[in-house]
């Protein structure tokens, strides 16, 4: 290619590049005007469109106003109508205030009128009081110049004769009521007693607290003391029991107040003894071991029981406390073995009631409960067993008899009665129960003393081991109808003071006797 040809392609070029960018400047303009042109036609649109918002909102906010307008006046014509109602009756109220107060204005009046009546006849009434009184005085005086007495006199004379004679009327009809029931309830309760006494066959041997352990040598004494009395204090520690080592031959006293810390301490010896090693830890580990085979004992001896009753149900705590009768004595009678008995005693007096015979035999094996823990809680013990047997689940009726067996609450109930009855039987029997010769001599005494200081007691007897009491009266001073009130008196009197098993009978006798002389 030739220079011409290169220069004529250059201008060629820039001709093309020059045309372009004129070009593109006049397309560029026409454009820019289009824009503004759009723009210009927008700018119009919006502000047509916001001025007619603009009416529609002033438009829609008119409304609005024109409806709460609206709203509040038919609020206030309401209210302008509750406002009228209301004064309407607050008018009328007021109309009928106005008529009861004319009315109460009036009744005032009334009220005045009669209370000036009254005081016209209180007045009058006053004054023939005061002469009623002043004749009643000389009536007194005239009848106190005859009869010579004075008011004071008469009236006690008067007093005493009426005491008499209700005494006397009142011995009578005792007599006759005692009469006509002793006919029929003391043969019925003869008869039940006897049949109850006759079917129950229980032991009548008395149960001996054994404190005394038996020792195969007396080497072994010393063993027990152990060297410097290790072994001693040791074993005293463990159990609670004190220990008398004396001169007593191939035996060890247990001395406690505690029964079953007794019966731990004598179980742990016996099983020291025949094993032969004796020593303070060896001596710990046997009194812990005896102690749970004890606990194991006693609530199979609480099951036997319960089985040989034939109660059922019972809770295992108070199963538990059963066993524990069994180390427990009364007037050296055991415990346990006097709940049985009265368990079945109650039970036969029940069937021959017609009673419910397993409730009876459940309160009396329960009715002493109380006697296992009453060296732990004070209170008596009818009323401690009445709190276990309510803590463990029994019956009210139950609860009741248990604690009301001694009187400490009143029985209210014929089961408390029949569990009384089963308990002063067990305990009276022959031979059931052993008592100090100082307390026995001391009640007698005081059986005589209480009947003896009665009126009109002449001497007074307390036989049958002080179960009876015979009072010998004055005829002259006590007659028939009286002696009934004087036993009653006397029975009343023993009750109240003194402490004893079972009951006591009183029997008191009058006798008028005519001696003569035939010569």
């Amino acid at each position: 290619m030739g220079l011409l040809e290169i220069v004529l392609l250059l201008v060629g070029i820039a001709v093309g590049a020059a045309t372009g960018f004129v070009l593109h400047k006049i397309v560029s303009a026409k454009r820019l005007q289009d824009a503004r042109e759009l723009a210009d036609r927008i700018i119009e649109e919006a502000r047509k469109e916001a001025q007619a918002h603009k009416k529609e909102v002033l438009i829609q906010g008119q409304d609005e106003l024109f409806n709460q307008k609206r709203e509040l006046e038919r609020e206030f014509k309401e209210r302008e109508h509750e406002l009228k109602i209301r004064e309407r009756k607050l008018q009328e109220q007021t109309e009928r205030l106005e008529e009861k107060l004319e009315k109460l204005a009036s009744k005032e009046h009334e009220a005045l009128a009669v209370e000036k009546d009254l005081n016209k006849r209180e007045r009058k009434l006053g004054q023939q009081e005061e002469e009623l009184e002043h004749k009643i005085a000389e009536q007194d005086k005239k009848l106190q110049e005859i009869s010579g007495l004075t008011a004071e006199e008469a009236k006690a004379r008067i007093f005493s004769e009426i005491e008499a004679r209700t005494r006397h009327e009142a011995g009578k009809m005792m007599r006759v009521i005692e009469t006509e029931a002793k006919e029929t309830a003391s043969r019925s309760a003869q008869k039940i007693l006897a049949t109850a006494v006759q079917r129950y066959a229980g032991d009548f041997v008395n149960e001996q607290t054994v404190t005394a352990v038996s020792l195969p040598s007396e080497d072994m004494k010393g063993r027990i003391i152990g060297r410097e009395g290790r072994n001693i204090r040791a074993l005293e520690a463990a159990t609670g029991v004190d220990l008398i080592i004396d001169d007593t031959p191939e035996t060890v006293i247990l001395s406690a107040y505690s029964p079953l810390r007794r019966q731990i301490a004598k179980m742990a010896l016996e099983r020291l003894i025949s094993d032969g090693r004796i020593h303070p830890a060896r001596i710990e580990d046997i009194v812990r071991k005896c102690e749970q085979e004890l606990e194991v004992q006693l609530r199979e001896v609480g099951e036997q029981a319960t089985f040989d009753v034939g109660v059922h149900g019972i809770h295992p705590e108070i199963i538990r406390l059963l066993g524990q009768l069994k180390y427990r004595t009364s007037f050296s009678q055991n415990v346990l073995q006097h709940s049985m008995e009265v368990a079945s005693l109650c039970g036969i007096m029940a069937a021959e009631l017609g009673m419910d015979e397993k409730r009876a035999k459940r309160a009396g094996l329960l009715h002493d409960i109380g006697k296992a823990v009453d060296h732990d809680v004070e209170g008596p013990h009818a009323v401690i067993g009445a709190d276990l047997a309510k803590k463990y689940g029994e019956s009210k009726e139950i609860i009741h008899a248990i604690a009301a067996h001694h009187e400490d609450v009143p029985p209210k109930s014929a089961l408390a009665v029949l569990v009384q009855a089963a308990d002063s039987l067990s305990g009276a029997r022959p031979g059931a129960r052993k008592e100090l010769l100082e307390n026995y001599v001391k009640r007698l005494e005081d059986l005589e003393g209480i009947a003896n200081s009665m009126e009109g007691v002449s001497k007074a007897y307390a036989i049958q081991a002080g179960r009876e009491i015979r009072v010998l009266v004055n005829s002259e001073e006590v007659d028939d109808d009286t002696t009934y009130l004087l036993c009653k008196d006397i029975s009343e009197k023993i009750e109240k003071n003194l402490t004893y098993p079972g009951q006591i009978r009183v029997t008191v006798i009058r006798e008028r006797r005519a001696v003569g002389i035939a010569k």
